[in-house]
């Protein structure tokens, strides 16, 4: 059984989340540079199995892609090449930075750690995989 894993994408950085294999909880992993993102999911799948990995999908406010969607677009095209076999699945992350930093302080993180934009962005992550997982499991 295979977990769920979450970008959170971006030119610099890449926030990173998991599911548990029973896919009900969602953590942070990591966060990567952009320009090792493969690197790193591929020694990631080679030692858990990977079912799905959803990519937070830059969207403008009346829905249209943001000017960041070009790049992510081009990450998704280059990832589903490399791992045929993983399905990719696109979840709106609008509004996920923010909603990032309201949790970080709901959850007592001093300030000084909700100001690294790492801290931010696998938190993001977690977020675009939870509804993900909310909507997999309204489905269900």
């Amino acid at each position: 059984m295979g977990r769920y894993l979450a970008i959170d994408y971006g030119s610099k950085r890449c926030g990173i989340a998991v599911s548990d294999p029973m896919k009900m909880i969602a953590s942070g992993l990591e966060t990567v540079a952009s320009h090792s993102l493969m690197t790193f999911l591929a020694a990631y799948i080679q030692k858990e199995e990977v079912e799905c990995v959803v990519v937070g999908k830059p969207l403008q406010h009346d829905n249209r892609p943001s000017e960041s969607f070009i790049l992510v677009e081009r990450f998704v095209n280059a990832f589903r090449k490399r791992f045929p076999g993983i399905e990719v699945a696109w979840e709106d992350e609008r509004f996920t930075s923010k909603m990032a930093v309201q949790a970080m302080v709901e959850g007592g993180l001093k300030k000084s750690e909700r100001r690294k934009r790492e801290n931010v962005d696998k938190m993001s992550a977690v977020l675009i995989l939870r509804s993900y997982m909310d909507t997999q499991n309204k489905k269900n």
